[in-house]
């Protein structure tokens, strides 16, 4: 644990050093809000049976920024593996387990940040959800559990890519999943072939739960986005955790 806690607080270190990273997965989800909003919004209003579109959206980029943040946590893990840094670690007496878990760790505080910003720039701009305290206590277990999720798999890229700038492109497929779901429009108003997409991928039950949440709306999925996140935690660590030790055992 006190290993894990000097990493977390290393990796935290380094972002408030080198902010470039953490300002860009706040700045995208910011820009996709303003753009959605400001100039496609009365338009998408319409097919909403009278539902304010900064309301339906903001869940959308709420899931945006965590698929934003993802990134950056790709991104260190790779720059700690090429520029020799792990080796350097696995001569002290640190535990491998906390050199992975305080990348990923320290990647899922980012980003709650970063929610709580975008979610400001939401209300500034007429956001309103229902949700009491219990439906935002939840909402965000759920997006805790997505940033885990999405870190682990960003941690097992950070350890496969060839660099830096790979680590920083592989994860971007994660920033499309929740604009092809329902995060920006309902899977209904969709053409055939992606409305089937949509509707069963993992990014629309979890929208549409933190969407239910937030606006007092059916949360039907709930169990269903538990489970995709569940999963993907599982896999991603599995993947992280032997990646880094295919690596470190060359």
């Amino acid at each position: 644990m006190t290993d894990s806690l000097i990493m977390l607080r290393r990796n935290l270190k380094h972002a408030i050093r080198y902010p470039s990273l953490p300002i860009s997965s706040i700045a995208v989800p910011v820009l996709m809000l303003l753009l959605f909003v400001g100039v496609f919004g009365s338009t998408l209003t319409a097919g909403l049976n009278g539902t304010d579109y900064i309301d339906y959206v903001t869940p959308g980029i709420v899931v945006l920024t965590v698929a934003s943040g993802c990134i950056s946590t790709a991104v260190s893990v790779s720059l700690d593996m090429t520029q020799g840094i792990m080796n350097r670690f696995r001569t002290m007496a640190i535990s491998r387990g906390a050199l992975m878990s305080g990348h990923v760790v320290g990647g899922v505080i980012q980003t709650m940040l970063s929610i709580a910003l975008v979610v400001a720039v939401a209300v500034l701009l007429g956001f309103r959800p229902n949700a009491g305290i219990v439906e935002w206590l939840a909402a965000a277990g759920i997006l805790v559990l997505l940033a885990f999720a999405l870190g682990w798999l960003a941690a097992g890229i950070g350890l496969t890519a060839r660099g830096p700038e790979s680590a920083s492109n592989l994860p971007l497929p994660f920033t499309f999943l929740p604009m092809l779901g329902s995060g920006f429009v309902p899977t209904d108003s969709l053409p055939g072939w992606l409305r089937w997409f949509a509707e069963y991928q993992p990014f629309t039950p979890i929208n549409e739960t933190l969407r239910g949440l937030l606006m007092g709306t059916p949360t039907d999925d709930a169990a269903i986005a538990v489970v995709w996140c569940a999963g993907l935690i599982a896999v991603g660590y599995l993947w992280s955790r032997r990646a880094f030790t295919k690596r470190t055992t060359r």
